[in-house]
Order: structure tokens, then C-alpha cells, then sequence
């Protein structure tokens, strides 16, 4: 009788092991796969976008760009190619969300800084005061690495062209000054292709914790 009960309870606990390995193989056949969402002008705020883009609904990537950066040293589109990067617009004297802004950008490169896929980039929205001296001094500040992290300048009509028909993520304001910018607090995600793959608000850690998940899931791609 109680080898019957002792082959019992070996027949019970493989049936239950059994059971837990389906349960658990479903799971994962079923749990839907990550996916990251490329996006178009079409899929963004019209506020964000100009107005000879907005239409568009596929196929959309960043421009080339040429710009100074905190070392004086001209960046294009060629120093991040084929890299991941993480985009956003600011200006070194701004008060309010810049704060927050820079410093989940330094987290933020603290946590890529060993990983040779992904560099940050920053821009000035306002050129004319953010020198590559003034931009230099904020990044000894913040603790640029300048292998992975560029602040750059340059001409306030080429930023004003990039920021809006490009990464989609600066409105204009309602001032008659031509090229006149609102920066928001958006961290935009660029893949390796120069597709936009995601927005995050800057001025909270928690999203760009979600940002930086987004960052691996897209290193890890093939």
C-alpha cells in the first residue's frame, strides 16, 4: 500500500511539472513579441510639425544636418551613422524643464556610455547666446563625454528646419519673428535606419527609464 501512495505522488508531481511546463510554453507563445513603433509626421502633434511635411505617412527620416559642436568641431549625420541615438532640443540658460532635461540626459549616458551603438545629441534653440564655448562650459558642467554625447549650434534657420521636419519636436510660437522656437521636453528616439521610434518626456526619469528599455530592445535587434 504504500509503494502504491509513494508511485502516486511520483505520477502526481510529474503530471503537476508537466503542466507548469505547458502552462509556462503557452505563455511565452502567447505573450505578444516587443515591438517599436516608427514614426511619420502623419502619426505626430500637427503643432510639432511643418507644415510642408505633415501629410507624409511613411518612408520618414531624419535629414542630413551639419552642426557645431562643444569642441568647435563640425558633427553631420555621417558621425551618427548607423548608430542609435537619442535627440532633443534645449538651451543652456533655460530655467524650468531644461533642468530635469539634463540631468536624465547625463543619467541617460551614464547607463550607454560602454555601449558602441549609441551616442545622445543635443540642440541649441537658441544659437545666438549657446556658443561652442558656452555650449563646452555646460558640458564640463554635466559631464559630457564627447565620444557619445554632442551639444551642438549652428544657424538658427537649420535647427528650426531640423526640429520640426525632422524630429517632429519643437512647436513655433505665435511671435512674427521667422524661425522663432518653443522647445518641449521630448527625448526623441532615432534608430540605426534614421527613423524616429519613440518620444519620451525628458523631465521624468521614469519615462526615460522606459526610454533607455527601448534603447536596448532596439541594440539588441539584428
Amino acid at each position: 500500500m504504500l509503494t502504491f501512495f509513494k508511485k502516486y505522488r511520483i505520477l502526481f508531481l510529474v503530471l503537476f511539472l508537466l503542466s507548469a511546463l505547458i502552462i509556462t510554453l503557452f505563455y511565452f507563445a502567447l505573450k505578444p513579441k516587443k515591438t517599436l513603433k516608427i514614426y511619420n509626421p502623419a502619426d505626430v502633434n500637427p503643432e510639432m510639425v511643418d507644415t510642408t511635411v505633415q501629410y507624409v505617412k511613411k518612408y520618414h527620416t531624419i535629414d542630413d544636418f551639419s552642426f557645431t559642436n562643444q569642441n568647435g568641431k563640425t558633427i553631420t549625420q555621417k558621425d551618427y551613422e548607423g548608430k542609435i541615438y537619442v535627440a532633443d532640443f534645449f538651451f543652456t540658460t533655460c530655467p524650468s524643464i531644461c533642468v530635469p532635461m539634463g540631468e536624465n540626459m547625463a543619467w541617460l549616458q551614464e547607463q550607454i556610455k560602454d555601449n558602441p551603438k549609441v551616442m545622445l545629441l543635443s540642440h541649441t534653440v537658441m544659437p545666438d547666446i549657446d556658443t561652442p564655448e558656452v555650449l563646452k562650459a555646460y558640458a564640463v558642467k554635466k559631464g559630457v563625454i564627447d565620444s557619445k554625447w554632442n551639444l551642438v549650434t549652428g544657424d538658427k534657420k537649420d535647427i528650426y528646419y531640423i526640429a520640426r521636419k525632422s524630429y517632429l519636436a519643437v512647436k513655433t510660437t505665435s511671435s512674427t519673428e521667422l524661425y522663432d522656437m518653443v522647445h518641449t521636453e521630448n527625448f526623441v528616439l532615432v534608430d540605426a535606419k534614421r527613423r524616429i521610434r519613440g518620444f519620451y518626456d525628458g523631465t521624468k526619469l521614469e519615462d526615460v527609464k522606459r526610454l533607455l528599455d527601448d534603447i536596448n530592445y532596439l541594440s539588441a535587434e539584428k
